[in-house]
Formats: C-alpha cells, sequence, structure tokens
C-alpha cells in the first residue's frame, strides 16, 4: 500500500523540530504498518481552521491520481479542525479511494472507529477556538507594534531581527514597476506573463497568478498602512507606492471590476462510497441528465452498468434512495437501546492517557514556584534588571506551558460516557433538509448500503448494527416507480 504524510504548524514561534516529530512519528507508524510513503506535504505556520493551505490543497488535487491510499497525519486536527471541513475533505478523498489515519490516536480502522473519529473532530474545533482566544493576544501585542505576525510576506518587503517590515532593495521596485504599468493600461495577464518571465516568485517560492496579482494590487501595505484584525495603523510600515499612484490603481480596478462568473452548483450525493449494487457490489455512482422537457433527473447508477456493461442493475432516483437512507438512520439515533451500545462500544475504544500530560504539568508547578520566588525577592527589595528579565522569561514560558497542557488534554482527552451519550444525542434534532447535516448524519453512522431489486440492506458503524429493509413494506418504495426509465 503506498501513502504519503501531511504535516503542519499554526504559529511562527514552534520550533521547526514540531513539524520533524510530526514527520518522524508518521514514518514510524508507516513502517509499522507497512506502508510505502511517497511523499510528504507540509504547510508551514498555516492553520487547519482555513482550508487555504498550499501543499494541503495540492495533496487533495494529487489524491485523484490514484498514486496512494492513505493519508497519515500526526493528529487528526492536523488534517482539520472544523469538522465540516473535514467532512467535505474526507468525502473527496473517499471518492478517489484515499483514507486519512492518525498516527497517534488510538482509533479504530472498524466501523465504531468511525464513530470516535468524529466525536474527536468536534473536540479539536472546540479547542481551536479555546487556543486562537489566547493566540489572538499575542498577535494583537505583535500587531500594536506593527510586527509582522506570520503568513505570505508581500512582494517587497523583508522581516528584520525585531520582526519589522522592511523595504526589501531588490523587490520592491518591481512593485512600483507593475503599480506604474497597470496605471498606464497594463492587463493583470501582462503583468503576470512579465513578472514570470522574470523569475520573480512570491515569498512562499509559487509563481505570479492572476489571483496573486489582483491582492498585490489591492494590498494596502503597499502604502505604508498595517492592519491586522481591529489593529490599523497608517505608516507603520515602510511605503513603497505614493498614495496617488495607489488610489489610481483602484480607480481603474473598480472600472474593469465584472460581475462574477455564474457557477453551477454540483450536486452533492451523500450516499457516494457508502451506496453499492445488490447485484454485483460495486459502487453506485451519482450521476444526472436532462428529459427532452428540459428537467434534471438525478440517478444513482452501478458502476459495472455506467463503464463497462457488467450489470444489468437499473438505476435509482437519488432523492428516493438517499430520504430512504435518512430515515431509516434516524430510527437508529432515535432508539435509546442501540445508542446505549454505541455508548459502551466507543467508550472502551479511546486510548490511554498521554504520559505528556503529567511533565507538562510538572514544569507548570516548577515554572509557578520559580515565578513565586522572584515576586518574594523583590518584595525583599531585590529588584534590578536581572530579576525584571528573569521574571519575564518565566511567565512567558508559563503562558507557553497552559497552552501546551491546554493542547495535550484535548488530543488525548478520554471522553465520559456522558459525553459520548451527549454528542449522540445531538443528532436527534438533525434538520434532514440541511444538506451539511445530512452528510455529517451519513458519515459519522452509515457503514454500507446495499441496493437490490426487492430490498434493502443498511450497514451502520457499531456492533451487529444491520438492518434488511423489504422495499414492499416501505411506502413509496416501489422500486419500478423510483428506477431510471
Amino acid at each position: 500500500m503506498n501513502g504519503v504524510i501531511y504535516a503542519r504548524y499554526s504559529s511562527d514561534n514552534q520550533r521547526e523540530e514540531s513539524i520533524e516529530g510530526q514527520l518522524r512519528e508518521c514514518m514510524a507508524f508507516a513502517e509499522s504498518k507497512g506502508i510505502n510513503i511517497l511523499s510528504s506535504y507540509i504547510d508551514r505556520a498555516l492553520s487547519a481552521k482555513t482550508d487555504n493551505r498550499p501543499q494541503f490543497q495540492q495533496m487533495i488535487k494529487d489524491s485523484g491520481k490514484g498514486m496512494f491510499e492513505t493519508i497519515i497525519v500526526w493528529k487528526l486536527d492536523r488534517f482539520a479542525r472544523n469538522r465540516y471541513d473535514s467532512a467535505h475533505y474526507k468525502a473527496m478523498l473517499r471518492k478517489n479511494g484515499v483514507t486519512v489515519v492518525s498516527a497517534t490516536e488510538n482509533i479504530s480502522r472498524g466501523s465504531e472507529g468511525i464513530l470516535l473519529e468524529s466525536m474527536l473532530e468536534g473536540m479539536a474545533e472546540y479547542y481551536s477556538a479555546e487556543l486562537s482566544e489566547k493566540v489572538i493576544r499575542g498577535l494583537t501585542d505583535n500587531a500594536l507594534k506593527c510586527r509582522y505576525n506570520g503568513g505570505t510576506l508581500p512582494i517587497g518587503y523583508v522581516v528584520d531581527k525585531e520582526q519589522q517590515f522592511q523595504i526589501d532593495p531588490v523587490t520592491a521596485p518591481v512593485v512600483l514597476e507593475v503599480f506604474t504599468a497597470y496605471s498606464e493600461g497594463a492587463t493583470m495577464q501582462q503583468l503576470v506573463d512579465m513578472l514570470n518571465e522574470r523569475g520573480i516568485r512570491t515569498s512562499r517560492g509559487t509563481k505570479i497568478t492572476l489571483n496573486i496579482m489582483a491582492h498585490l494590487l489591492k494590498n494596502r501595505r503597499y502604502i505604508g498602512e498595517y492592519s491586522y484584525r481591529d489593529v490599523v495603523v497608517p505608516e507603520g510600515i515602510p511605503a513603497i507606492i505614493p498614495n496617488e499612484l495607489f488610489d489610481r490603481v483602484q480607480e481603474r480596478m473598480r472600472k474593469n471590476k465584472k460581475a462574477p462568473a455564474r457557477h453551477k452548483a454540483e450536486d452533492d450525493y451523500i450516499l457516494t462510497t457508502k451506496l453499492h449494487c445488490g447485484k454485483c457490489g460495486r459502487y453506485m455512482v451519482g450521476e444526472s441528465g436532462t428529459s427532452h422537457t428540459g428537467n434534471v433527473h438525478r440517478y444513482y447508477r452501478c458502476h459495472n452498468t455506467k463503464k463497462k456493461k457488467l450489470c444489468d442493475k437499473k438505476a435509482v432516483k437519488k432523492d428516493w434512495i438517499e430520504n430512504l437512507v435518512i430515515q431509516q438512520t434516524m430510527r437508529v439515533v432515535m432508539d435509546d437501546e442501540v445508542i446505549n451500545k454505541i455508548v459502551d462500544t466507543v467508550f472502551a475504544l479511546q486510548g490511554k492517557e498521554s504520559d505528556t500530560i503529567p511533565m507538562l504539568k510538572k514544569q507548570l508547578s516548577e515554572t509557578q514556584k520559580g515565578i513565586e520566588n522572584m515576586l518574594n525577592a523583590i518584595q525583599a527589595g531585590i529588584f534590578n534588571e536581572s530579576t525584571k528579565k528573569r521574571l519575564d522569561e518565566l511567565e512567558e514560558r508559563k503562558n507557553q506551558l497552559e497552552v501546551s497542557i491546554l493542547q495535550e488534554e484535548l488530543q488525548h482527552s478520554v471522553l465520559t460516557k456522558e459525553q459520548i451519550l451527549f454528542w449522540l444525542h445531538k443528532f436527534c434534532t438533525t434538520d434532514i433538509s440541511d444538506k451539511a447535516e445530512r452528510q455529517r448524519l451519513i458519515d459519522s453512522f452509515v457503514n454500507a448500503i446495499y441496493l437490490y431489486d426487492d430490498k434493502i440492506v443498511l450497514v451502520w458503524n457499531y456492533k451487529d448494527g444491520t438492518k434488511t429493509v423489504s422495499l414492499k413494506d416501505i411506502e413509496g418504495s416501489d422500486l419500478s416507480l423510483n428506477t431510471a426509465v
């Protein structure tokens, strides 16, 4: 089996070893499972809260080439800290035959493990919001001092040792040339071609694109304006472009702005990789067609009938089969006996507590004692530059340890049965008319569906979670009325 590794870290203040540590543990996991690692995708100083991660997006794109079957991450929160983004990308990967596994979290690859994974992703989303409050405070302090706060460094600038913006004498003249040329009539495509021909690259080493060029021409940092969240500081950094030139460029961009193109929404087939043909066992895949009246009809069709004509299973209407599966799954969610079985199973799947947490708590206790000793010394009249510096170092160390403990406690948290039950009961209020909630219900509970001409077999993500439903017993389930003509 071939696989790849995805690693990232989300703060410029983290040590580079954090990436190396992730790669080391992922490689060890791959070796233990007999997975051949083809490549590693690494996003440095980027957060999983956003899907705007270049290497992550490249990995998703590469998954469609059929070169690997597994993505290994250090923790699930390396993949995404938003459950909807996670479900979206994992659905794309499933369509490409690729699965995501954690190198360090003890999650069963069996059907029940899917439930635990979904819960951990929900907890990671909470952690992301909790931790971001601490991070944002530090970044806001940096912003008030007009310091570089991470992200892509604009072309034309460099950052000094104090994390202050300085003009790059090599690329700043190029930025001025671009603004001048655009104000005089050059097109953005011409400017993109010009910079790429000269070998100009972004701070991340990527080629210039139309999106990058548009962002460059609108970037107010070039007139010296520093901004981060709600902090805006005019003349906070050295300006490269005069205000008059910048205003002319913005005026031309407004005139050239066209109404955004209307994109045809893609159909969401929520049973993709779950629905199987009862006759031959192959996946049933989504497709659509337009009738002579202009109406669009959507179906699931057996892959063997769609491509190879090896099966005579008729296509079934998308809405009919999806609604049928949703209704049957909601019955499971509302069954207290079944839910209690799932609670017991998921609770037993959780791994042991991390050894790292006690170590971090011990370091925090020692640091707090150090702070108390320094304060006692100050009260005794011992106060100089050295004691002040040492106290500042201890306070910073305390903050770092508190964040690390919060992170470890979430990543290695053992959910109580009450917490698991609470999470499962939230599905009782699923809005089955909402596309995202329907997808989340299916991803969490449904393992597989086998559709025959006279029955449907549903396999859910818990032990003995199989049910056979006769289509004759379900109102509106006459298969002859719900198949393609």
